[in-house]
Protein backbone atom coordinates (compact mmCIF):
# COMPACT_ATOMS: atom_id res chain seq x y z
CA UNK A 1 0.00 0.00 0.00
CA UNK A 2 1.05 3.89 -0.66
CA UNK A 3 2.52 5.32 2.36
CA UNK A 4 0.00 8.51 3.01
CA UNK A 5 2.98 10.61 4.28
CA UNK A 6 6.36 11.36 3.87
CA UNK A 7 8.90 11.54 6.69
CA UNK A 8 12.01 13.44 6.54
CA UNK A 9 15.05 11.42 7.73
CA UNK A 10 13.38 8.61 9.18
CA UNK A 11 16.14 7.14 10.62
CA UNK A 12 17.01 10.50 12.39
CA UNK A 13 13.86 10.65 13.96
CA UNK A 14 14.35 7.01 15.42
CA UNK A 15 17.45 7.79 16.59
CA UNK A 16 16.65 10.99 18.12
CA UNK A 17 13.88 9.09 19.91
CA UNK A 18 16.25 6.54 20.81
CA UNK A 19 18.50 8.87 22.61
CA UNK A 20 16.17 11.08 24.45
CA UNK A 21 12.27 9.94 24.87
CA UNK A 22 11.59 8.39 27.97
CA UNK A 23 8.36 6.31 26.83
CA UNK A 24 5.01 5.40 28.81
CA UNK A 25 5.11 2.07 30.50
CA UNK A 26 8.07 0.50 28.36
CA UNK A 27 11.73 -1.24 29.76
CA UNK A 28 13.74 0.25 27.33
CA UNK A 29 16.72 -2.00 27.68
CA UNK A 30 15.57 -3.62 24.11
CA UNK A 31 16.37 -0.52 22.38
CA UNK A 32 19.90 -0.31 23.75
CA UNK A 33 20.04 -3.03 20.99
CA UNK A 34 20.15 -1.11 17.24
CA UNK A 35 18.42 -4.23 16.15
CA UNK A 36 15.13 -3.10 18.19
CA UNK A 37 13.63 0.48 17.34
CA UNK A 38 11.28 2.25 19.39
CA UNK A 39 7.92 1.96 17.08
CA UNK A 40 6.91 5.48 15.65
CA UNK A 41 3.17 6.18 14.69
CA UNK A 42 3.23 8.96 11.91
CA UNK A 43 -0.03 9.67 10.80
CA UNK A 44 -4.13 8.20 10.98
CA UNK A 45 -7.18 7.93 9.54
CA UNK A 46 -10.13 6.36 11.13
CA UNK A 47 -9.23 3.33 12.81
CA UNK A 48 -5.65 2.94 10.54
CA UNK A 49 -2.21 4.06 11.91
CA UNK A 50 1.00 4.26 10.22
CA UNK A 51 4.10 3.90 11.44
CA UNK A 52 7.56 5.80 10.21
CA UNK A 53 8.17 2.57 8.40
CA UNK A 54 5.51 2.61 6.62
CA UNK A 55 3.30 -0.04 7.99
CA UNK A 56 -0.34 -0.44 8.84
CA UNK A 57 -2.23 -0.69 11.37
CA UNK A 58 -5.79 -1.62 12.62
CA UNK A 59 -5.86 -0.04 16.45
CA UNK A 60 -8.05 -2.12 18.04
CA UNK A 61 -7.64 -0.03 21.53
CA UNK A 62 -8.05 3.82 20.29
CA UNK A 63 -4.91 5.12 20.88
CA UNK A 64 -3.57 2.66 23.20
CA UNK A 65 -5.59 3.96 25.74
CA UNK A 66 -9.35 4.15 25.52
CA UNK A 67 -8.82 7.24 24.12
CA UNK A 68 -9.39 8.46 20.31
CA UNK A 69 -13.36 7.77 20.27
CA UNK A 70 -14.20 9.07 17.52
CA UNK A 71 -11.14 8.07 15.41
CA UNK A 72 -8.13 9.82 14.07
CA UNK A 73 -7.88 12.72 11.36
CA UNK A 74 -10.95 14.52 12.24
CA UNK A 75 -10.03 17.77 10.57
CA UNK A 76 -12.86 19.94 11.76
CA UNK A 77 -11.82 19.04 15.79
CA UNK A 78 -8.16 20.37 14.73
CA UNK A 79 -9.50 23.11 12.89
CA UNK A 80 -11.84 24.47 15.99
CA UNK A 81 -8.97 23.61 18.59
CA UNK A 82 -6.87 25.97 15.75
CA UNK A 83 -9.39 28.91 15.97
CA UNK A 84 -9.44 29.18 19.16
CA UNK A 85 -6.41 29.11 20.15
CA UNK A 86 -5.89 31.88 17.99
CA UNK A 87 -8.82 33.91 19.52
CA UNK A 88 -7.88 33.27 23.11
CA UNK A 89 -5.67 30.79 24.09
CA UNK A 90 -5.37 30.50 28.01
CA UNK A 91 -6.10 31.91 31.21
CA UNK A 92 -6.43 30.54 34.57
CA UNK A 93 -9.34 28.95 35.23
CA UNK A 94 -10.23 31.72 38.00
CA UNK A 95 -11.58 33.20 35.48
CA UNK A 96 -13.75 31.55 32.21
CA UNK A 97 -13.87 30.75 28.78
CA UNK A 98 -16.20 30.93 26.11
CA UNK A 99 -15.62 27.27 25.01
CA UNK A 100 -15.14 26.28 28.52
CA UNK A 101 -18.92 28.20 29.31
CA UNK A 102 -20.35 26.10 25.92
CA UNK A 103 -19.04 22.27 26.95
CA UNK A 104 -19.79 22.71 30.56
CA UNK A 105 -23.82 23.38 29.62
CA UNK A 106 -24.00 21.12 26.36
CA UNK A 107 -22.00 18.28 29.30
CA UNK A 108 -24.62 18.91 32.17
CA UNK A 109 -27.48 18.60 29.52
CA UNK A 110 -25.89 14.61 29.16
CA UNK A 111 -26.07 14.26 32.98
CA UNK A 112 -29.14 14.72 34.73
CA UNK A 113 -28.80 15.15 38.47
CA UNK A 114 -25.49 16.62 38.09
CA UNK A 115 -24.53 20.89 37.63
CA UNK A 116 -21.18 21.73 38.37
CA UNK A 117 -17.64 20.73 36.06
CA UNK A 118 -13.99 21.59 37.26
CA UNK A 119 -11.54 21.62 34.52
CA UNK A 120 -8.28 19.92 34.75
CA UNK A 121 -5.85 18.07 32.08
CA UNK A 122 -5.96 14.57 33.10
CA UNK A 123 -8.00 11.60 34.61
CA UNK A 124 -5.46 11.73 37.39
CA UNK A 125 -5.85 14.93 38.03
CA UNK A 126 -9.48 14.74 38.04
CA UNK A 127 -9.79 12.28 40.62
CA UNK A 128 -7.41 13.54 42.64
CA UNK A 129 -9.77 16.97 42.63
CA UNK A 130 -12.59 14.21 43.73
CA UNK A 131 -10.41 13.19 46.48
CA UNK A 132 -9.76 16.63 47.63
CA UNK A 133 -13.50 17.49 47.32
CA UNK A 134 -14.15 14.77 49.88
CA UNK A 135 -10.84 15.27 52.39
CA UNK A 136 -12.24 19.27 52.70
CA UNK A 137 -16.01 18.51 53.34
CA UNK A 138 -14.35 15.93 56.19
CA UNK A 139 -12.20 18.82 57.73
CA UNK A 140 -15.80 21.09 57.49
CA UNK A 141 -18.57 19.04 58.08
CA UNK A 142 -16.80 15.99 60.46
CA UNK A 143 -14.70 13.16 60.40
CA UNK A 144 -15.95 11.08 57.81
CA UNK A 145 -12.29 11.80 55.64
CA UNK A 146 -12.07 7.86 54.42
CA UNK A 147 -12.41 7.45 50.55
CA UNK A 148 -12.99 3.42 49.39
CA UNK A 149 -11.81 2.06 46.05
CA UNK A 150 -11.87 -1.25 44.63
CA UNK A 151 -10.36 -4.00 44.02
CA UNK A 152 -8.63 -4.36 40.34
CA UNK A 153 -9.80 -0.61 39.56
CA UNK A 154 -7.70 1.73 38.75
CA UNK A 155 -7.78 5.50 39.06
CA UNK A 156 -4.68 7.24 37.84
CA UNK A 157 -1.13 7.47 38.07
CA UNK A 158 -0.11 10.00 40.60
CA UNK A 159 0.39 9.36 44.42
CA UNK A 160 -2.99 10.28 45.58
CA UNK A 161 -4.83 8.46 43.38
CA UNK A 162 -2.43 5.47 43.23
CA UNK A 163 -3.33 5.24 46.82
CA UNK A 164 -6.68 4.18 45.94
CA UNK A 165 -5.81 2.00 43.39
CA UNK A 166 -6.70 -1.59 43.19
CA UNK A 167 -3.63 -2.92 41.09
CA UNK A 168 -1.36 -4.11 42.85
CA UNK A 169 1.62 -4.12 40.39
CA UNK A 170 0.77 -0.54 38.98
CA UNK A 171 1.34 0.55 42.94
CA UNK A 172 4.79 -1.76 43.37
CA UNK A 173 7.55 0.88 44.38
CA UNK A 174 6.05 3.78 44.86
CA UNK A 175 5.01 3.65 48.88
CA UNK A 176 4.22 4.63 51.03
CA UNK A 177 0.29 6.20 50.10
CA UNK A 178 -1.80 8.46 51.61
CA UNK A 179 -3.81 7.45 54.74
CA UNK A 180 -7.17 6.61 54.39
CA UNK A 181 -7.82 4.60 51.68
CA UNK A 182 -9.71 1.35 51.78
CA UNK A 183 -9.99 -1.37 49.59
CA UNK A 184 -13.30 -3.39 48.99
CA UNK A 185 -13.42 -6.53 46.85
CA UNK A 186 -13.97 -6.95 43.14
CA UNK A 187 -17.11 -7.62 41.95
CA UNK A 188 -16.01 -10.19 39.00
CA UNK A 189 -18.80 -13.42 38.59
CA UNK A 190 -16.00 -15.28 36.62
CA UNK A 191 -13.13 -14.99 39.92
CA UNK A 192 -16.23 -15.31 42.30
CA UNK A 193 -14.69 -17.96 44.16
CA UNK A 194 -11.97 -15.61 45.63
CA UNK A 195 -14.74 -14.09 47.20
CA UNK A 196 -15.90 -16.73 49.21
CA UNK A 197 -19.57 -16.15 47.00
CA UNK A 198 -18.69 -19.38 44.86
CA UNK A 199 -22.37 -20.48 45.14
CA UNK A 200 -24.20 -17.85 43.62
CA UNK A 201 -25.05 -16.79 40.64
CA UNK A 202 -26.54 -14.07 38.70
CA UNK A 203 -28.23 -11.06 40.84
CA UNK A 204 -27.81 -13.31 44.18
CA UNK A 205 -23.94 -12.67 43.37
CA UNK A 206 -24.13 -8.66 42.19
CA UNK A 207 -25.88 -8.07 45.47
CA UNK A 208 -23.79 -10.62 47.73
CA UNK A 209 -20.53 -8.84 45.88
CA UNK A 210 -22.26 -5.22 46.92
CA UNK A 211 -22.89 -5.88 50.35
CA UNK A 212 -19.02 -6.54 50.71
CA UNK A 213 -18.45 -3.06 50.23
CA UNK A 214 -21.20 -2.31 53.27
CA UNK A 215 -19.21 -4.94 55.45
CA UNK A 216 -16.33 -2.33 54.91
CA UNK A 217 -17.84 0.26 55.51
CA UNK A 218 -19.09 -1.50 58.59
CA UNK A 219 -15.97 -2.15 59.57
CA UNK A 220 -14.21 1.22 59.42
CA UNK A 221 -17.24 3.01 61.25
CA UNK A 222 -19.68 4.62 58.72
CA UNK A 223 -18.82 7.93 60.43
CA UNK A 224 -15.18 7.60 58.92
CA UNK A 225 -16.41 6.60 55.40
CA UNK A 226 -16.71 9.74 53.08
CA UNK A 227 -16.98 8.18 49.62
CA UNK A 228 -16.63 5.45 47.69
CA UNK A 229 -14.93 5.66 44.33
CA UNK A 230 -15.61 3.30 41.78
CA UNK A 231 -15.17 2.52 37.42
CA UNK A 232 -18.36 1.98 36.25
CA UNK A 233 -17.21 -1.13 34.15
CA UNK A 234 -13.63 -2.23 35.53
CA UNK A 235 -11.00 -1.01 33.21
CA UNK A 236 -7.47 -2.32 33.34
CA UNK A 237 -8.05 -4.90 35.80
CA UNK A 238 -9.42 -6.73 33.62
CA UNK A 239 -12.73 -5.52 31.88
CA UNK A 240 -14.99 -6.37 34.18
CA UNK A 241 -18.63 -5.49 34.07
CA UNK A 242 -20.80 -5.12 36.91
CA UNK A 243 -22.97 -8.39 37.75
CA UNK A 244 -27.17 -7.83 37.75
CA UNK A 245 -28.54 -6.03 41.09
CA UNK A 246 -24.91 -4.79 41.81
CA UNK A 247 -25.42 -1.02 41.26
CA UNK A 248 -28.42 -0.48 42.58
CA UNK A 249 -27.48 -2.18 46.22
CA UNK A 250 -24.28 -0.10 46.03
CA UNK A 251 -26.73 3.14 45.58
CA UNK A 252 -28.89 2.04 48.25
CA UNK A 253 -25.80 1.62 50.31
CA UNK A 254 -24.37 4.73 49.76
CA UNK A 255 -27.40 6.45 50.63
CA UNK A 256 -27.92 4.46 53.45
CA UNK A 257 -24.35 5.36 55.34
CA UNK A 258 -23.75 8.36 53.95
CA UNK A 259 -21.45 8.10 51.73
CA UNK A 260 -20.96 9.73 48.88
CA UNK A 261 -20.62 8.29 44.91
CA UNK A 262 -17.67 9.35 43.35
CA UNK A 263 -18.01 7.52 39.08
CA UNK A 264 -14.27 7.57 37.46
CA UNK A 265 -15.99 7.43 33.61
CA UNK A 266 -12.48 8.06 32.34
CA UNK A 267 -12.10 5.08 30.19
CA UNK A 268 -16.20 4.56 30.27
CA UNK A 269 -17.09 8.36 29.77
CA UNK A 270 -18.50 9.78 26.56
CA UNK A 271 -20.16 7.03 24.66
CA UNK A 272 -17.72 3.87 25.42
CA UNK A 273 -20.50 1.65 26.52
CA UNK A 274 -22.74 2.67 24.32
CA UNK A 275 -24.42 5.53 26.77
CA UNK A 276 -22.62 9.06 27.61
CA UNK A 277 -21.80 7.29 30.31
CA UNK A 278 -21.45 4.03 31.98
CA UNK A 279 -23.09 4.29 35.05
CA UNK A 280 -26.42 5.49 33.45
CA UNK A 281 -26.37 2.39 31.91
CA UNK A 282 -27.39 1.11 35.79
CA UNK A 283 -29.69 3.97 36.53
CA UNK A 284 -27.41 4.95 39.21
CA UNK A 285 -27.25 8.59 40.25
CA UNK A 286 -23.91 9.27 41.54
CA UNK A 287 -22.80 12.24 43.33
CA UNK A 288 -19.20 12.94 41.60
CA UNK A 289 -18.21 11.50 38.18
CA UNK A 290 -14.69 11.94 36.84
CA UNK A 291 -13.60 11.98 33.11
CA UNK A 292 -11.33 12.54 30.71
CA UNK A 293 -9.70 10.28 27.58
CA UNK A 294 -12.81 10.48 25.32
CA UNK A 295 -13.93 13.97 26.13
CA UNK A 296 -11.93 15.38 23.19
CA UNK A 297 -10.44 12.10 21.80
CA UNK A 298 -6.86 12.85 22.60
CA UNK A 299 -7.23 15.75 20.23
CA UNK A 300 -6.84 18.49 23.07
CA UNK A 301 -5.79 17.81 26.85
CA UNK A 302 -8.91 18.15 29.09
CA UNK A 303 -10.69 16.56 32.12
CA UNK A 304 -13.39 17.09 34.18
CA UNK A 305 -14.75 16.41 37.81
CA UNK A 306 -18.32 17.32 37.62
CA UNK A 307 -20.89 17.60 40.93
CA UNK A 308 -24.10 17.60 41.98
CA UNK A 309 -25.31 21.39 43.25
CA UNK A 310 -25.62 19.33 47.10
CA UNK A 311 -21.87 18.94 46.73
CA UNK A 312 -21.04 22.57 45.20
CA UNK A 313 -23.14 24.12 47.48
CA UNK A 314 -20.77 22.91 50.03
CA UNK A 315 -17.86 25.25 49.54
CA UNK A 316 -20.22 28.44 49.39
CA UNK A 317 -22.50 27.76 52.44
CA UNK A 318 -20.33 29.82 54.94
CA UNK A 319 -18.97 32.65 52.62
CA UNK A 320 -17.60 34.60 55.95
CA UNK A 321 -15.43 31.46 55.83
CA UNK A 322 -11.92 32.54 54.42
CA UNK A 323 -11.06 28.90 53.90
CA UNK A 324 -14.86 27.84 52.35
CA UNK A 325 -14.05 27.61 48.50
CA UNK A 326 -12.47 25.12 46.56
CA UNK A 327 -8.87 26.22 46.69
CA UNK A 328 -7.64 24.04 44.01
CA UNK A 329 -6.15 24.93 40.57
CA UNK A 330 -5.21 23.11 37.80
CA UNK A 331 -2.62 25.27 35.37
CA UNK A 332 -3.55 23.76 32.05
CA UNK A 333 -7.28 23.24 33.21
CA UNK A 334 -7.39 26.73 31.74
CA UNK A 335 -6.28 26.17 28.33
CA UNK A 336 -9.61 26.43 25.80
CA UNK A 337 -8.69 23.74 23.28
CA UNK A 338 -9.72 21.44 25.30
CA UNK A 339 -13.57 22.57 25.51
CA UNK A 340 -13.27 23.53 21.79
CA UNK A 341 -12.32 20.01 20.80
CA UNK A 342 -14.75 18.30 23.19
CA UNK A 343 -17.80 20.29 22.09
CA UNK A 344 -16.62 19.87 18.87
CA UNK A 345 -15.86 15.95 19.74
CA UNK A 346 -19.57 15.76 21.27
CA UNK A 347 -21.10 17.25 18.16
CA UNK A 348 -19.68 14.45 15.84
CA UNK A 349 -20.75 11.48 18.27
CA UNK A 350 -24.24 12.77 17.90
CA UNK A 351 -24.33 13.91 14.33
CA UNK A 352 -22.87 10.41 13.03
CA UNK A 353 -24.94 8.72 15.58
CA UNK A 354 -22.44 6.72 17.60
CA UNK A 355 -24.03 5.78 20.28
CA UNK A 356 -26.05 3.25 17.96
CA UNK A 357 -23.30 2.52 16.51
CA UNK A 358 -21.52 1.43 19.22
CA UNK A 359 -24.39 -1.16 20.28
CA UNK A 360 -24.21 -2.88 16.58
CA UNK A 361 -20.88 -3.32 16.57
CA UNK A 362 -20.69 -4.62 20.81
CA UNK A 363 -23.00 -7.44 19.13
CA UNK A 364 -20.86 -8.16 16.44
CA UNK A 365 -17.35 -7.79 18.53
CA UNK A 366 -18.84 -10.43 21.49
CA UNK A 367 -20.39 -12.65 19.04
CA UNK A 368 -16.84 -12.84 17.16
CA UNK A 369 -15.54 -13.11 20.75
CA UNK A 370 -18.02 -15.87 21.91
CA UNK A 371 -17.27 -17.84 18.52
CA UNK A 372 -13.42 -17.83 19.07
CA UNK A 373 -14.28 -18.53 22.60
CA UNK A 374 -16.22 -22.17 21.36
CA UNK A 375 -12.60 -22.69 19.14
CA UNK A 376 -9.92 -21.96 21.36
CA UNK A 377 -10.12 -23.40 24.76
CA UNK A 378 -7.45 -20.76 25.75
CA UNK A 379 -10.41 -18.62 26.42
CA UNK A 380 -12.01 -19.19 29.54
CA UNK A 381 -14.32 -16.14 29.55
CA UNK A 382 -15.59 -13.22 27.44
CA UNK A 383 -17.51 -10.03 28.60
CA UNK A 384 -18.24 -6.51 28.27
CA UNK A 385 -20.39 -3.66 27.54
CA UNK A 386 -20.15 -1.48 24.43
CA UNK A 387 -17.47 -1.77 22.47
CA UNK A 388 -15.38 -1.85 25.44
CA UNK A 389 -14.74 -6.00 25.71
CA UNK A 390 -12.19 -8.13 27.53
CA UNK A 391 -11.40 -12.45 26.52
CA UNK A 392 -9.88 -13.95 29.27
CA UNK A 393 -7.30 -16.49 28.66
CA UNK A 394 -6.93 -19.37 30.73
CA UNK A 395 -4.62 -22.79 31.30
CA UNK A 396 -6.92 -24.72 31.98
CA UNK A 397 -10.73 -24.18 31.75
CA UNK A 398 -12.10 -26.45 34.36
CA UNK A 399 -9.46 -24.72 37.00
CA UNK A 400 -9.58 -21.45 35.67
CA UNK A 401 -6.01 -21.18 35.99
CA UNK A 402 -4.61 -17.83 34.65
CA UNK A 403 -2.69 -17.95 31.44
CA UNK A 404 0.79 -17.24 31.88
CA UNK A 405 1.03 -13.22 31.30
CA UNK A 406 3.62 -13.95 29.11
CA UNK A 407 1.80 -16.10 26.52
CA UNK A 408 -0.67 -13.16 26.56
CA UNK A 409 1.88 -10.67 26.04
CA UNK A 410 2.72 -13.33 22.85
CA UNK A 411 -0.49 -12.91 21.67
CA UNK A 412 -0.66 -9.23 21.56
CA UNK A 413 3.08 -9.59 20.27
CA UNK A 414 1.37 -12.30 17.07
CA UNK A 415 -1.36 -9.44 16.46
CA UNK A 416 0.73 -6.59 16.01
CA UNK A 417 3.22 -8.41 13.68
CA UNK A 418 -0.28 -9.26 11.88
CA UNK A 419 -0.82 -5.30 11.99
CA UNK A 420 -3.51 -5.03 14.59
CA UNK A 421 -3.06 -3.74 17.83
CA UNK A 422 -5.26 -5.30 20.69
CA UNK A 423 -4.35 -4.20 24.48
CA UNK A 424 -3.95 -6.89 27.23
CA UNK A 425 -3.71 -6.62 31.52
CA UNK A 426 -0.20 -6.61 31.76
CA UNK A 427 1.99 -5.47 35.09
CA UNK A 428 -0.89 -4.55 37.10
CA UNK A 429 -2.61 -7.29 39.12
CA UNK A 430 -0.43 -10.51 40.23
CA UNK A 431 -1.64 -13.06 39.03
CA UNK A 432 -4.24 -12.13 36.82
CA UNK A 433 -3.24 -10.17 33.82
CA UNK A 434 -4.44 -12.48 31.57
CA UNK A 435 -7.59 -10.62 29.73
CA UNK A 436 -7.06 -9.72 25.96
CA UNK A 437 -8.08 -5.81 25.94
CA UNK A 438 -10.72 -4.75 23.06
CA UNK A 439 -12.23 -1.17 22.69
CA UNK A 440 -11.86 0.30 18.93
CA UNK A 441 -13.01 3.73 17.96
CA UNK A 442 -16.81 4.21 18.22
CA UNK A 443 -16.72 4.48 14.05
CA UNK A 444 -15.59 1.19 14.43
CA UNK A 445 -17.28 -0.89 11.09
CA UNK A 446 -18.60 -5.15 10.96
CA UNK A 447 -15.42 -5.12 8.67
CA UNK A 448 -13.18 -3.75 10.88
CA UNK A 449 -14.44 -5.65 13.72
CA UNK A 450 -14.18 -8.95 11.90
CA UNK A 451 -10.61 -7.74 10.78
CA UNK A 452 -9.70 -7.46 15.00
CA UNK A 453 -11.36 -11.33 15.85
CA UNK A 454 -9.70 -12.39 12.82
CA UNK A 455 -6.03 -11.82 13.97
CA UNK A 456 -6.69 -12.70 17.38
CA UNK A 457 -7.90 -16.19 16.04
CA UNK A 458 -4.92 -16.64 14.00
CA UNK A 459 -2.33 -15.01 16.84
CA UNK A 460 -3.98 -17.68 19.62
CA UNK A 461 -4.17 -20.69 16.81
CA UNK A 462 -0.29 -19.98 16.12
CA UNK A 463 1.06 -18.72 20.13
CA UNK A 464 -1.17 -21.28 21.70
Amino acid sequence: MTVPFQVNDPRGIIEADRAHVWHHLSQHAPYLDTAVDPRIIVEGKGLKLWDITGKEHLDGVSGGVWTVNVGYGRARIADAVRDQLVKMNFFGGSLGSVPGAQFAERLIKKMPGLSRVFYANSGSEANEKAFKIVRQIAHRKGAKHKILYRDRDYHGTTIGCLSAGGQQERNAQYGPFAPGFVEVPHCLEYRKDELGLGHLSGEDFGVAAANLIKDVILREGPDTVGALCLEPVTAGGGVIPPPEGYWPRVQEICRKYDVLLHIDEVVCGIGRTGAWFGYQQYGVRPDIVTMAKGVASGYAAISCCVTTDAVFEMFRDDPSDPLNYFRDISTFGGCTAGPAAALENMAIIEEEDLLANVDAMSDRLMDNLRRLMEKHAAIGDVRGMGLFCGAELVADRKTREPLAEAQVQAVVKDCMAQGVIIGATNRSVPGRNNTLCFSPALIATADEIDHLTDAVDRALTRVL
